[in-house]
């Protein structure tokens, strides 16, 4: 389904899902870092309670509105008519990795609610190995975007 209305606006929906996707990369590449340095405070102290703050503003006021705003601006380009040849195979990878990548955002969040209710089981290897994930998704999304090896 395209909507040709959509052709006028491709520039304005391309550059706001690249400033939304930058904001979301960013978020998706922190928050785990936040949770490495997490793991190692006192529950109960003043640092932790600190830390539980920045993971709570940064995943419900940044990350949360960046992935929505990314989705959003991401259907609208697909939805434009020209934008995406069905019959190539690049774009598959790249919603699946979108898709992956919004599970992660959703992993994150369920670990910062571990944290906020002091319950977090993981060490910092964990978290920093977790770390990788966003950052191998991001490389095989922006390959597939940008070379379209399955074109």
């Amino acid at each position: 389904m395209t909507i040709d209305a959509l052709i006028d606006y491709y520039p304005w929906l391309k550059a706001f899902h690249v400033i939304s996707m930058v904001a979301w990369m960013a978020g998706l590449f922190y928050l785990p870092r936040l949770y490495v340095y997490h793991c190692d405070l006192q529950i109960g102290s003043v640092e932790t309670e600190r830390f539980k703050l920045m993971e709570y503003r940064l995943f419900k006021q940044i990350m949360n509105p960046a992935m929505i705003a990314t989705w959003t601006f991401g259907l609208l380009l697909v939805m434009t008519p020209g934008v995406v040849n069905w019959a190539s195979g690049w774009w598959h990878t790249k919603l699946f990795c979108v898709i992956l990548m919004t599970a992660f955002h959703m992993a994150l969040g369920r670990w910062r609610k571990d944290f906020m209710r002091d319950a977090n089981t993981r060490r910092g290897r964990f978290y920093r190995i977790a770390n990788e994930l966003p950052t191998v998704l991001m490389v095989i999304i922006v390959i597939m975007v940008i070379v379209k090896p399955f074109n």
